[in-house]
């Protein structure tokens, strides 16, 4: 007799990759994590390297229960739901399906729309293309700005005293201008210790 696999949710939504492969920035950099990347996305940094992620109706819709076998079945005990903009999809059912597998739900967002769903550990990264939704810095457990230019470290300060006490505060310089904006980014958390660097390092040991 064939054991017919119940599907727990009807939800789908658009995906334009999964995979299992190593958390490369921020607080749970160098974990092995499995990512989960929504299709969609209205913020549109012009220095965006998945800019394919941008268009909703490019990506098929996959159903949720699916995506969380999927994880399950890599092995990973962490999976970071990503894009694109995450939050522009209700994540309820998603990261339910995905504690029902066992799995630690992280996000990484520039919290474009208000948090939904059940997280674990929430990567706040607000980019000036689109305002954050002033509900979502509360939520956040790490703050991760990208440094583009010298003006975004005012972008950082301003963002820090929307966060929690405990949130963690890290600086990225974009890949591009790496060597520009590194040496200032240096200055900066020497001066201010609270803050920490997070590099891409996935793109230095070439891993997807």
């Amino acid at each position: 007799m064939v054991e017919v696999k119940e599907k727990i949710s009807t939800l789908s939504l658009p995906l334009m990759e999964d995979f299992y492969t190593i958390q490369g920035e921020g607080a749970y950099q160098g974990h092995a994590a499995y990512f989960i990347r929504l299709g969609g996305c209205e913020v549109r940094c012009v220095w965006c390297d998945v800019k394919d992620s941008w268009d909703v109706n490019a990506h098929e819709k996959i159903n949720v229960t699916d995506m969380a076998l999927r994880a399950k079945a890599s092995g990973a005990r962490m999976v970071v739901v990503t894009g694109g903009e995450p939050t522009m999809h209700n994540l309820s059912e998603l990261t339910s399906e995905l504690k029902r597998q066992g799995l630690r739900t992280h996000i990484e967002s520039a919290g474009a729309y208000p948090l939904t769903g059940e997280w674990d550990w929430v990567c706040f990264s607000p980019k000036k293309f689109k305002a954050p939704d002033p509900s979502f810095a509360v939520h956040a457990n790490e703050l991760k700005v990208v440094i583009f230019h010298k003006k975004d470290f005012e972008w950082a300060i301003e963002h820090a005293y929307k966060v929690r006490p405990e949130c963690e505060l890290y600086l990225q310089p974009e890949w591009s201008r790496e060597k520009e904006m590194l040496p200032l980014i240096i200055d900066f958390v020497k001066a201010n210790p609270r803050w920490r660097i997070s590099l891409q390092v996935h793109k230095y040991m070439n891993i997807p």
